[in-house]
């Protein structure tokens, strides 16, 4: 979510960031990020690589900052056509690819840290999520015109397949990974659903606003999912949308290919970001100085908040301490996605009434020239 306060995990540790600054808080050790230039430039998007061995993330004022983990160090600063809107890196660790808010996605080389962008596809709608394959044979990307398209990374503008269905702009896109033909995809259509992406089959569809209210109907309360993160270990999955206070988890049945419903997690006050972390657990980043983050462990088949844990009571500490940078980056989430909705205008009415009006005064003209 662009500008809110966001967590990334990778095998080097937690970082959460907010505004234009971050926390980077490892196993071992910790690091404090710095403020990058004087100002109050947003972060847009942040990602570790698989290894966790890079981080890299972008700013608005177009900048594109990559950073090595051991040790913690900025390797390089380089400047992007357009304002990011997502960010990953290949699994072999040698490039990043940057998707715009001009509908565009470039790599930019992590061996060749100061080497420019090469452009390598192109929408004729905003990105907002770009993804690969664990293999890094296909690259996924999901615009704002309700599309999602498979291509081959070797050859982008060789178009593999379209996964459509959507109604709304597709907010997340996330290729599964110890089950690499499988893709969640959500959207501003309040739904979330499981392809074979290779051939565009839909599998399943889950209307989320239904979990919360079974009666409702499809087109009452809608919201985007803002993330989703995913547990190898039970095939766990959980979902954070941008504007209720609710985390939805499901698990996947890799045998079926089907999504089951699990649990619903409520909290009183405002949750920023979530994400898994294989060995300790469900970590929840929320708007309360007093218990910024949460830890939530499996037990008997139900995740449960954990309150003795010396990694959360460290990371919990370090938020509460630098708490202003954190809030600081952190507006409404209300409108994250608002502005990305279909707006429609009724034309056609104001048309006819003027039109009416325009009538209307022609026949009182005549009147008058008959009655003078």
């Amino acid at each position: 979510m662009a500008g809110s306060a966001a967590l990334d995990v990778s095998q080097r540790g937690l970082v959460v960031r907010g505004g234009s600054r971050f926390l980077a808080t490892g196993t071992d050790r910790r690091e404090e990020g710095q403020t990058l230039y004087k100002g109050s430039d947003n972060i847009l998007a942040s990602t570790f690589s698989r290894s966790g061995n890079y981080f890299a993330l972008t700013d608005d004022n177009k900048r594109l900052i990559l950073f090595c983990t051991k040790p913690w160090k900025c390797l390089s600063i380089r400047t992007v056509v357009r304002r990011c809107t997502s960010l990953t890196f290949t699994a072999t660790d040698e490039k990043i690819l940057v998707a715009d808010k001009s509908g565009d996605v470039y790599s930019f080389s992590v061996l060749a840290p100061y080497q420019s962008g090469k452009l390598e596809l192109g929408h004729l709608s905003m990105l907002l999520d770009v993804a690969l394959s664990p293999d890094d044979r296909y690259i996924l990307t999901a615009d704002r015109d309700e599309k999602i398209r498979v291509s081959l990374f070797a050859a982008p503008h060789n178009i593999e397949s379209f996964c459509l269905g959507h109604t709304e702009f597709v907010s997340r896109i996330f290729v599964v990974p110890n089950h690499p033909d499988l893709l969640l995809s959500t959207s501003g259509d309040c739904t979330l659903r499981l392809w074979e992406y290779k051939i565009g089959k839909e599998l399943q569809c889950y209307h989320l606003n239904r979990l919360r209210n079974p009666e409702a109907t499809p087109c009452e309360k809608i919201f985007a999912v803002s993330r989703i993160t995913y547990c190898c270990r039970e095939n766990y999955i959980a979902i954070l949308c941008d504007c209720i206070p609710v985390i939805y988890i499901f698990q996947l049945d890799d045998i079926k290919k089907q999504l089951i419903y699990k649990q619903q997690l409520t909290f009183d006050h405002r949750v920023w970001d979530i994400a898994f972390e294989e060995m300790q657990g469900l970590w929840v980043l929320q708007e309360c100085r007093e218990m910024p983050v949460l830890l939530y462990h499996l037990e008997n088949g139900q995740w449960q908040p954990i309150s003795k844990n010396e990694m959360l009571k460290k990371i919990s500490n370090n938020l509460h301490e630098n708490w202003t940078m954190v809030e600081g980056g952190s507006p409404g989430m209300d409108d994250s996605f608002s502005s990305l909705y279909k707006t429609t205008f009724d034309n056609m009415t104001n048309y006819l009434k003027k039109k009416e009006e325009r009538v209307q005064q022609q026949l009182e003209k005549k009147k008058r020239r008959k009655n003078p």
